[in-house]
């Protein structure tokens, strides 16, 4: 059964909630690992992060913004508590945002230090990337600061790792523990700040939430630049005990399943995208060793529940939903409670307040309150803006059924008037998606001088046709208005680094496709 949660638990810092882990689990248990295959203990963990952050505070100040350019590894992760170790704040930077997203985020942040390593920027061919933030901010390469990591940093960290609580910077549970970019789905990334207080808390909310067995793996194929990977890839298992396998792009879709099985994982987090994915390239044995993997980011398809169900035994995929401002879990189902079409119970400790929406009958807007919540946002002078009386306005239309599971109706954004009638472009996309549930689908709205607005259907499925859809429509019995009369056929669906729908490129697709017509 999953445990009561404790909210001292989640007023601590980052790295005392290490320290913790350590005594409660076991020093020389194996923590983390990554494709290298060189699993670290707690004690692995501590040390290298007090001889990396030794040499990081040589050339950075108290408290001062660091940005982070890295995939997920053991690296990224030894690099996070290097810099808490020392009081610095990980800005984690999105190295597929584009160079003026990156450029915006590092000075929104103050960032004046990026740290890297040559061999991701090399692998990646990142070079202009490096060369245009060159410019304005120092870049540092993690391998020429371990090349001079001497016997004298050993030394240090090797008594520091045996008492960490008298080296480690002092810190509060409300001082920053990170700098994220939310996703920029559908506009420019803002800057957000979390406490340590928060992400610790929202780490004990989850583990209130799901049972987790500390024998467990908890593979992450997810940036550490977004909060879901962060949270739930690095801090959830590496605070309660379990190893977490670092991977570092999702992108992989063929050499992840069988990685998956060879690493024994237990969990598996993703996005539907990179789960539908895996399944289709997976080998019967890749996936079948997994208790259950958590989705998030973009709404689970029924088709991929019944994919995975089809090929891998039964095994559950857990819907879950959350933003950056919340660190990032709000709500997600469990094994043995499990509703499809729902994104499971809210959180402990987190309150929820729904507002009605001028137009939309069903649900509301939802707003949240809670130990995880951001201290807020970053203004364009870097200036902190803080939610109103505690409570992050989500910008989403959800709805609770009688047993308090939630269901996610669309954005506020996402809601088109046409003909005097408001519409969820989420229910015309899960419209395509039971016309052709095989393919990739997005809809937006554009200018309509007859009815306000009008619904495009962006697809990869070639040969789709309003004929095809509005018969759809027709047998399910869903109103008329929910049938986009505009189809825009693509080779690809853009998405973002995290998996998510890039609304802001399809816009531009379709607006392309408008003007050519």
């Amino acid at each position: 059964m999953p445990r009561t949660y404790d909210a001292s638990a989640g007023d601590r810092t980052i790295f005392d909630a290490l320290i913790d882990a350590r005594d409660k689990y076991g020093a020389k248990k194996p923590i983390l690992e990554d494709q290298e295959r060189n699993p670290l203990s707690y004690t692995d963990l501590i040390r290298a992060s007090f001889a990396l952050g030794r040499k990081l505070a040589g050339f950075t100040a108290p408290g001062e913004h660091v940005g982070v350019l890295l995939p997920s590894s053991a690296g990224v992760v030894v690099t996070f508590f290097a810099l808490h170790a020392f009081g610095r704040v990980p800005t984690m930077l999105n190295f597929t945002a584009g160079i003026r997203n990156l450029k915006t985020a590092c000075k929104v942040a103050g960032v004046k230090t990026i740290l890297t390593a040559h061999r991701f920027i090399d692998q990646g061919k990142l070079d202009d990337l490096i060369d245009a933030l060159g410019a304005e901010h120092e870049i540092v390469y993690l391998e020429d600061v371990r090349a001079k990591v001497g016997v004298a940093d050993k030394a240090f960290a090797a008594l520091a790792g045996a008492f960490p609580r008298r080296f480690r910077a002092l810190a509060k549970p409300s001082d920053p523990g990170v700098i994220l970019f939310t996703s920029g789905s559908f506009g420019a990334p803002r800057g957000v700040v979390l406490s340590q207080g928060n992400l610790v808390a929202n780490v004990e909310q989850i583990s209130a939430h799901i049972d987790l067995d500390p024998n467990w793996v908890m593979f992450n194929p997810l940036p550490t630049f977004h909060c879901f990977g962060l949270t739930g890839g690095v801090l959830l298992p590496i605070l309660r005990g379990m190893k977490a396998f670092e991977y570092p792009s999702p992108l992989h879709v063929k050499q992840i399943p069988p990685l998956i099985r060879d690493s024994k994982a237990s969990i598996l987090l993703a996005t539907d995208t990179f789960v539908n994915q895996y399944a289709r390239a997976a080998d019967p044995g890749d996936l079948s060793g997994l208790r259950f993997v958590v989705c998030g980011a973009e709404k689970v398809r029924d088709e991929t529940h019944e994919l995975v169900a089809e090929r891998f035994g039964g095994v559950p995929l857990l819907e879950g939903y959350g933003a950056t401002e919340a660190s990032p879990v709000i709500a997600v189902n469990r094994p043995g409670g499990n509703k499809h079409g729902t994104v499971g119970p809210v959180l402990p400790a987190l309150e929820t307040r729904i507002e009605p929406v001028e137009g939309i009958e069903r649900g509301g807007r939802l707003y949240v309150r809670g130990p995880n919540i951001m201290t807020g946002y970053l203004d364009e002078q870097g200036r902190l803006e803080p939610p109103a009386d505690g409570w992050h306005d989500t910008g989403d239309v959800v709805e609770l059924d009688a047993d308090g599971w939630m269901s996610i109706l669309g954005r506020v954004k996402r809601f088109a008037k046409i003909g005097g009638e408001m519409v969820s472009l989420t229910a015309a996309e899960t419209l395509a998606a039971g016309a052709w549930p095989e393919a990739r689908h997005a809809v937006i709205s554009m200018p309509d001088p007859k009815k306000g607005e009008r619904l495009v259907l962006v697809t990869d499925r070639l040969d789709a046709s309003v004929d095809r859809l509005v018969a759809h429509a027709q047998t399910v019995g869903a109103p008329e208005l929910a049938v986009p009369r505009k189809i825009v056929r693509v080779p690809e669906i853009p998405v973002l680094g995290t998996g998510k729908t890039d609304y802001v490129a399809i816009q531009r697709m379709a607006e392309t496709e408008a003007r050519a017509a």
